[in-house]
């Protein structure tokens, strides 16, 4: 590349050169032309005086020796009836031609140009005023002049070689290096950077290729996140169908079993269909309805799970308005993060650990708290972090609850719950402002206040062991 910026540097600069450098040469050699000649007319008008006010040969001709063309012997008087005075080089016929037309010319002679000025002196009578202008004369300093545009223009084309050169090794290096980088992702490896440098155009290039690469990092984090995610779902129909193989075993023939068993495979069906549905969706389609009633959810979802929580001696105690709880959040994905909290209760408590769902709707927010009677998250933070977990799972639950908080500008807190275990608060906006976090720390305040009194022993019923009462 270096090679071909310099040949076209060299072309280009030539042709603007030569475009200018022979002109003025040309200009120069017309200017030495003219100032020569301009120079014999003085010298010939010099002598229209002395013809004026005399005709003596002796002293024109001391005229004519005085002045600088007449003493280089240059100069020559042609009187009519009579010889030159001085030293004539013009062809006789260019003489008589002059003395006819009466009119001042030049004509070419012999090592040079003749400038003829006729004088009348006369009706009958004219003279002939000579000067001869060698051709050394005529092209001085013209030599001189083309020598200097040369070196000139050869000096012009070197400069412009040298930064085109220098151009060159500019885009070359920042070219090489965006080259390399490129390689390099090809490769597999999503952290080669650049630094942009070179031209604007590659400077942009790069940051374009950085922008490029960060997203693709992006992608791919997300798509591996993504298959994660949509894997975990699988999760809560295989615990369910675990459960009710091994209540099959001790049961052999149990109707409800085998409905539970059903109903089971048919949700890891459905499942895998999501799955399936999810990975092949593009951007470009639409997405799926955005919104849903998280109560009605929540109450689909915990029908579910009653059957292995009756198995486990579990106590499911369920809080929701009956007015209904709009989320903008789509079905499918508030019944993943309550399959995943639910799942975890079951996962992580022991059996006959109560379980506490309430759903709250509030004016900027809803709120989905899930709380259980069990030993409680020793490190909530480190557990809401993703693939992060105590209990020898995947660490996935709590994020994607997290997730889908944050997506509508929630958020998603662990604490512990008012039975004694953990509580998992998952708050979702549902105005059209960013809730702010005092917002929901409000919100979860006023539904622990309200949420207190479930906790007190109802008098048709025994005390939960858990109940600190």
């Amino acid at each position: 590349m270096r090679s071909a910026l310099a040949r076209v540097a060299t072309a280009v600069t030539a042709m603007v050169a030569l475009s200018f450098v022979i002109p003025l040469g040309l200009l120069n050699g017309q200017m030495a032309y003219d100032r020569a000649i301009t120079a014999a007319e003085r010298q010939a008008s010099s002598l229209v005086p002395v013809l004026t006010v005399t005709g003596d040969p002796a002293q024109l001709e001391a005229a004519l020796g005085s002045t600088p063309a007449g003493a280089a012997g240059v100069m020559a008087l042609h009187l009519p009836g009579g010889g030159p005075l001085g030293s004539s080089h013009a062809p006789r016929a260019k003489l008589a031609e002059a003395a006819r037309l009466k009119r001042t010319f030049t004509a070419d002679a012999e090592g040079g140009k003749v400038l003829l000025r006729p004088v009348v002196l006369d009706a009958d009578r004219t003279a002939v005023i000579e000067v001869f202008v060698p051709s050394a004369e005529l092209g001085q300093g013209v030599r001189k002049s083309w020598l200097i545009l040369v070196l000139v223009a050869l000096a012009l084309v070197g400069v412009s070689v040298a930064m085109a050169d220098r151009l060159a090794i500019r885009v070359v290096r920042a070219a090489d290096r965006l080259a390399e980088a490129v390689t390099r992702v090809s490769g597999g490896d999503l952290k080669a950077r650049i630094a942009p440098d070179g031209p604007r155009e590659l400077r942009v290039a790069g940051e374009a290729f950085n922008h490029m690469v960060g997203e693709l990092a992006r992608l791919l984090a997300a798509e591996r996140e993504a298959g994660a995610d949509l894997s975990h779902r699988l999760r809560t129909p295989l615990t369910a169908l675990r459960i009710n193989l091994g209540g099959l075993a001790a049961h052999p023939g149990d109707p409800a079993r085998l409905a539970q068993s059903h109903e089971a495979l048919g949700r890891l069906e459905d499942a895998v269909d999501e799955i399936i549905a999810a990975a092949r969706r593009t951007d470009r389609e639409p997405a799926p309805d955005q919104a849903c009633d998280a109560a009605e959810v929540v109450r689909a979802r915990l029908e579910f799970w009653s059957a292995l929580a009756e198995d486990q001696g579990r106590e499911c105690r369920l809080t929701a308005p009956e007015a209904g709880a709009p989320v903008p959040v789509a079905a499918a994905e508030l019944s993943a993060v309550v399959d995943a909290l639910l799942g975890n209760v079951f996962r992580h408590t022991p059996h006959g650990a109560a379980l506490q769902v309430t759903v709250h709707r509030g004016r900027h927010a809803t709120g989905l708290l899930v709380g259980d009677a069990g030993q409680g998250i020793a490190d909530p933070q480190a557990a809401a972090r993703r693939g992060s977990s105590g209990g020898g799972s995947t660490g996935l639950g709590l994020d994607i609850a997290r997730r889908l908080a944050e997506s509508t500008g929630g958020s998603l807190r662990v604490g512990t719950s008012l039975l004694g275990g953990a509580q998992v608060e998952v708050w979702l906006r549902t105005d059209q402002r960013p809730a702010s976090g005092r917002t929901v720390r409000h919100a979860a305040r006023r539904v622990s206040r309200r949420t207190a009194p479930w906790r007190r022993p109802r008098a048709d019923r025994a005390p939960h062991p858990t109940d600190p009462s």
